[in-house]
C-alpha cells in the first residue's frame, strides 16, 4: 500500500473511557482459568494460606507489570500499544517479531484456545456443540460440534467488531458486567452457607521450607497464565478518550478488580471443598457450587463459565486486532491490514485476517501445541516490554509522560525479575517446546526482510 493511501485512510475513533478500559482488562483476563486451575494450584500447594498467597503474588506481579507498562503506552497512545513501545525502545525488528509471533500463534492461538474452551462448555448445554458430535469426516479431517461452535463464535465476534467500536466494546462490556455480577453473586451466596471445610490460613506448612518454595513456584506458573491478558488494553490506546488518564486508570483498576475477584472465588472454593476434594479437581468451580448451593447452582455455574469464556473471546478479538494495523502501516505486514474501514472506522481487514487464521488453527487442532511452543517467547516479549520502559526513561527523557510509574525503578525491576524467573522455569520444564517457540519467532526474520524489500520498492516508484 502506498504512503499516500495509508495517510488517506480514516483514523480510529477515540471513544473508550476509563470504565471501558477497566472492563476490557477484566474481560480479557477472566475466561475459564479461574474456574479450572484452582485444582492444579491446590495440588502444588495443598494449604489454604499458601493458595491465597500464590494468587495474591500472581496478582502483585500483574499489577507491577501494569504500573510499569502504563507509562510508555500512555506516552505513546497509539493502536497496537506494546508494538510502538518496543519499536521506540529497540527498533523496528524486535517490534515486528513481537507482532509476527502474536499473529502466528500468541494471539491467534490464544483466540483458538479460548474459542475451543467456549465450545467445550457450551457442549454441556447444547448437544450439537459437543466434541463427540461429528459433523463432517473427510479423509483424515474431522469437524466436530466443539470445533464448529468455536469457529462460529470467532466469526460472530469478528463481525460484531467489524461493524464498529461501539458494538464491539458494548458487547464486551455487557458480558464482563454479567460475569462479574455472577461471580460476586455465587461468592456471596456461598458465604451465606455454613462452610464445609475450615479455612486454616495459618496452619503449619505441609512440607519443609525448600520444598514449599519449589511448589510455590510451580503453582505460580498456573496462576500467572490465569492472569494472562492483563496487558491487552494497551493495544486499544489509539481509541481511548484522554489516554493520558484513561489508560493508566483503566489498566490499574481492571487488574485490581481481577485480583479481588480471584481471591473472592478462591475463598469460595476453600470454604466449599475440603483440601482432598480440591486437589487436582479439573472443575473445582462447579464442584464448589454444588457442594455449597446444590446441583442447580452447579449447573448455573457451568453457564457462567460459558458466558465468561465467550466474553474473554470477545475482549481478545477486540484488542488483538489493533496490533496488526500499525505493522501494516509501517510496511511490515499485509498492506490490507493497514486500512481502516471508511464507514465503520474499524481495522476490519485486520480483524478478518486474524479471525481466519484463528479458525484455521481451531479446525487443524494445532493451536494447543503451537501455543505451548510460544509460552517461552511470550514471556520474553513481555519482559522486553518492561525493559523498554526503563530504556525509554534513559534514551527519551524528552518524551511527554502524563503518567510516571509508581515506585520507579523498584516496581519495573520486580516485574522484570518475575518475568526472568518465569522464563527460566519455563525453559527448565519445557526445553524442547521453548526452543521450538524461538524457532517460530525466527521464522519472522525472512518475512521481515521480504516486507522491507517490498516497502523499499514501493517507495522508489
Amino acid at each position: 500500500m502506498s504512503a499516500e493511501r495509508t495517510k488517506a485512510s480514516p483514523e480510529l475513533p477515540r471513544r473508550l473511557g476509563t470504565l471501558d478500559a477497566a472492563l476490557l482488562t477484566i474481560g480479557a483476563v477472566v475466561g475459564t482459568g479461574i474456574f479450572l486451575t484452582p485444582g492444579d494450584v491446590a495440588a502444588a500447594v495443598p494449604h489454604a494460606g499458601l493458595i491465597l498467597l500464590v494468587w495474591l503474588a500472581g496478582g502483585a506481579l500483574a499489577l507491577a507489570g501494569a504500573l510499569t507498562l502504563a507509562e510508555p503506552v500512555a506516552a505513546l497512545p497509539r493502536a497496537g500499544g506494546l508494538y510502538h513501545v518496543l519499536r521506540e525502545a529497540f527498533g523496528p525488528l524486535p517490534a515486528f517479531l513481537y507482532g509476527w509471533t502474536c499473529f502466528l500463534v500468541i494471539m491467534s492461538g490464544g483466540i483458538a484456545a479460548i474459542a475451543m474452551g467456549f465450545g467445550e462448555w457450551l457442549g454441556a448445554f447444547v448437544p450439537a456443540a459437543a466434541a463427540d458430535n461429528v459433523l463432517l469426516r473427510a479423509g483424515s479431517f474431522t469437524l466436530d460440534g466443539q470445533q464448529a461452535a468455536a469457529a462460529g463464535a470467532i466469526l460472530v465476534l469478528s463481525f460484531v467488531n467489524h461493524v464498529g467500536l461501539g458494538p464491539g466494546a458494548g458487547l464486551q462490556n455487557a458480558l464482563t458486567w454479567l460475569k462479574v455480577g455472577a461471580i460476586a453473586g455465587f461468592a456471596l451466596l456461598g458465604f451465606g452457607q455454613p462452610a464445609r471445610a475450615p479455612v486454616e490460613l495459618l496452619a503449619p506448612a505441609p512440607a519443609a521450607p525448600g520444598a514449599v518454595l519449589v511448589a510455590f513456584g510451580a503453582a505460580m506458573i498456573a496462576v500467572l497464565w490465569t492472569y494472562d491478558g492483563w496487558y491487552g488494553v494497551t493495544f486499544e490506546a489509539g481509541e481511548m478518550k484522554d489516554p493520558d488518564r484513561t489508560l493508566p486508570r483503566g489498566l490499574l483498576g481492571g487488574v485490581l478488580a481481577v485480583v479481588a475477584l480471584y481471591v473472592l472465588l478462591n475463598l469460595f472454593y476453600l470454604r466449599a471443598l475440603p483440601m482432598a476434594e480440591l486437589v487436582g479437581n479439573p472443575r473445582a468451580g462447579a464442584a464448589a457450587a454444588e457442594a455449597l448451593l446444590g446441583v442447580g447452582a452447579a449447573r448455573l455455574f457451568e453457564a457462567l463459565v460459558v458466558v465468561s469464556s465467550f466474553g474473554c473471546l470477545a475482549a481478545t478479538i477486540l484488542y488483538a486486532s489493533r496490533l496488526y494495523l500499525p505493522m501494516a502501516q509501517d510496511g511490515v505486514f499485509f498492506a490490507a491490514a493497514g486500512r481502516v474501514h471508511p464507514r465503520h472506522r474499524t481495522p476490519s481487514n485486520s480483524l478478518w485476517m486474524q479471525g481466519a487464521w484463528a479458525i484455521v488453527l481451531t479446525l487443524s487442532g494445532s493451536y494447543s501445541e503451537l501455543y505451548n511452543y510460544v509460552t517461552f517467547a511470550s514471556v520474553l516479549f513481555l519482559g522486553a516490554c518492561g525493559a523498554a520502559a526503563l530504556v525509554l526513561r534513559r534514551r527519551r527523557p524528552d518524551l511527554p509522560r502524563p503518567y510516571r510509574t509508581f515506585g520507579y525503578p523498584v516496581v519495573p525491576l520486580l516485574f522484570l525479575g518475575g518475568c526472568a524467573l518465569l522464563t527460566v522455569n519455563t525453559l527448565q520444564v519445557s526445553p524442547r517446546e521453548s526452543l521450538a517457540g524461538l524457532g517460530l519467532v525466527a521464522l519472522g526474520l525472512p518475512a521481515y526482510a521480504w516486507w522491507r524489500r517490498g516497502g523499499r520498492r514501493s517507495a522508489s516508484r
